[in-house]
Order: C-alpha cells, then structure tokens, then sequence
C-alpha cells in the first residue's frame, strides 16, 4: 500500500521556500539611490558687488577720454545648484539698489541719482532669469564653468530682456562667480549724460557683476 506524503510536511516545504526566495531577493536587489539634492546658495553682500563702466569724453579737456566706474554692494539673491543634474539649477531674482552706486566722483553719482538713472525715484534694479544655457552635464567642486543666463533686466519703469555671460565655481558651501552683460541707456529710456561744453557719455553701459554666495539649509 502505497503511503501518502503528510500534508503538513509539504506545507513546511513551501513555506521554506518562499521565506528562502524572499530573503533572497531583499539581499540581493540594489536599493534605490535617492534623487540627487539641490543646494541652495544665498549672496553675500559684503564679498559682492554689481557696478557699470561707462565710456565718457571731457570736451573741456581736449576731448580727453574716460571710463567712468561706478559700484555698490547693496545686492542680494539667491542661487540653486543640483550639481548631478545641473538641468535642474536655476537663479532667482537678484535687486540691486543702484541708488547706492559711487564712483570717483560724487558729482556724477549725484546727477545721475537726480537727473539720468533717477534712482532718487527708482532706487531697485532687478534681474528675473527666465534660462540658463551651456551647463555642462556635471557640476564639480573647484572646476570653473562657463554659461549664459537671459532674463529680464527691468531699469527705472522700463524691462528689457537681456544676457549676462557668466562664469561661477563651487567650493565646497561656497559659490563663487562673475556676469557682465552690455546694454545701451536708451533701451532703458534715458538719455547718457552730457553737460554742454563739459562731458559727453557714450550710450553703451557694461553692467560687472561678482558675486559669492554661502550655502544655506
């Protein structure tokens, strides 16, 4: 007579199996790696500046030629880096009290304030970035990359779009860079300064940017 497997015996089996076939797939499977973090980076003022250099002729000085500088470090911004997917890094928007920029000559600061840029009535100057073109695929400490950032510089009541070339490295909780764009004061709705028998600015204006920021929580 033929004797018949217990039930109870084939049951164990299988659990052991399955408890066997799980403990190997839990093992043996790769865990997911989490999304890679983006750092956010806030501009330190005091190691920071934005500032214009503008082409000026003294007619009263036989037509001698001069680059006017001016700066201020009254800027703030912020900046977001995901260094494994750069795609994903972007700029907020960076205000700058431009009626706070000096330059050699406190005369000039003071007409321009009052009479040219009226920053006495428009004191913030803000760039809203719209893109960010030629990131790289990776972003690395101490490796300087080059791109571009366009946006919209708005000036007194008038926003035009514009690119800054920039250049920015990363070391370790500190990002550091600089951005300079050209534009013309007449885009802006302005005329460049001129005093009759005395000086004549050129209309094109190179707006500097640099910058250091801090990583923040």
């Amino acid at each position: 007579m033929t004797r018949r497997p217990d039930p109870r015996l084939r049951s164990a089996r299988g659990l052991f199996f399955v408890l066997v076939f799980m403990a190997t797939a839990a093992f043996g499977a790769t865990p997911a790696l989490p999304a890679p973090a983006s750092e956010r980076y806030v501009i330190v003022p005091a190691e920071s500046s934005v500032g214009y250099r503008v082409g000026e002729v003294f007619l009263n000085d036989n037509n001698r030629f001069h680059v006017a500088v001016g700066t201020t470090q009254i800027v703030r911004g912020e900046i977001v880096v995901n260094r494994a997917n750069p795609a994903e890094s972007h700029v907020g928007t960076i205000v700058v009290d431009i009626s706070r920029l000096a330059s050699d000559s406190a005369r000039r600061d003071n007409a321009i304030r009052a009479r040219w840029l009226e920053s006495e009535r428009f004191p913030n100057a803000t760039f809203s970035p719209t893109a960010i073109r030629g990131l790289p695929e990776r972003i690395h400490d101490g490796e300087e990359i080059a791109f571009s950032i366009i946006g919209s510089l708005k000036v007194r009541d008038v926003a035009r779009e514009t690119v800054f070339a920039t250049q920015l490295k990363l070391d370790g909780a500190r990002l550091s860079g600089a951005a300079t764009a050209n534009v013309k004061m007449t885009d802006f709705g302005f005329q460049p300064p001129s005093i009759f028998g005395v000086l004549r600015s050129e209309n094109d204006v190179k707006i500097e940017i640099r910058f250091v920021a801090q990583r923040v929580p």
